[in-house]
């Protein structure tokens, strides 16, 4: 299956950004790496190894950190360290998983490619560069182990896919919007201004557009619950809310859908 792959190289306050793009058969997306102060924050997926090798190789790189172990963000992480032989963070409970390779649908595997095993070490509650004291967040819902790493010199916060954009639609079935939410509230509790998303690149609102995806979340919760209330079932919320038919969901089999946005929220309640 043939793949259109590219990237561009941007800058912003001292953090190098690969921003690498990929598509199949019509269907494009972005996945972005950020280097800063010797550490890169997420190595980009296997798909777009030329490019993210590339990038990589005009860095000097002496440490790698994951925001989670999707294969978008880890999928050069063992080309990485065989090159480089420099450690590569993860949460504790991931460290296990990375060590095997990862197996994931195959529709996944036709945009982001593979995910090869590589050996992780565990993230502790911080990190240290050269210039720096980071704070690792933990920001669960995306998926269990994902976090968010806060630099505390500079007051930037990379986001991993915690943001990604304003108004979700559809989700993942391993992800819980509820946790979600709890993680974008927590994160307000940091001095920053511009964040630095995975998907979306560099926002220097960052902090406006987190309070607005806040705001969009607590809204479309309280919707669902006045549904649920008055005795919609599930499927006849998620049309409510979300009517229209995304194309990931049939392509997909289901793993995403914007249904899991409605069972997370009624959860809560019942």
């Amino acid at each position: 299956m043939k793949r259109q792959t590219s990237i561009v190289v941007e800058q912003h306050d001292g953090v190098q950004c690969g921003h690498g793009k990929v598509a199949v058969r019509g269907i494009g997306m972005s996945v972005y790496s950020f280097y800063t102060d010797g550490l890169l924050i997420d190595t980009g997926s296997y798909s777009l190894a030329k490019e993210f090798h590339s990038f990589f190789q005009g860095l000097s790189i002496e440490q790698v950190a994951l925001t989670h172990v999707h294969e978008d963000h880890a999928g050069n992480a063992a080309w990485l360290q065989q090159q480089y032989h420099i450690p590569v963070y993860v949460t504790n409970e991931m460290v296990d998983v990375c060590a095997k390779d990862g197996d994931y649908p195959f529709y996944r595997q036709a945009l982001w490619g593979e995910r090869p095993a590589f050996q992780a070490q565990p993230l502790a509650n911080t990190l240290s560069t050269a210039n720096a004291t980071w704070d690792v967040i933990a920001t669960p819902g995306h998926t269990t182990d994902h976090v968010a790493f806060y630099n505390r010199q500079t007051g930037a916060m990379f986001t991993g896919d915690l943001y990604i954009q304003t108004k979700t639609k559809v989700l993942l079935d391993e992800e819980n919007i509820v946790h979600t939410l709890a993680s974008l509230k927590k994160l307000l509790a940091y001095d920053f201004e511009a964040i630095y998303c995975c998907h979306a690149g560099f926002l220097a609102d960052g902090r406006q557009r987190i309070q607005d995806k806040i705001a969009y979340l607590e809204e479309t919760e309280g919707k669902i619950k006045q549904l649920f209330a008055q005795g919609y079932m599930v499927d006849e919320i998620t049309k409510i809310i979300v009517p229209q038919d995304y194309p990931i969901t049939q392509a997909s089999n289901g793993q995403w859908s914007s249904k899991h946005l409605i069972t997370a929220f009624i959860g809560q309640w019942i």
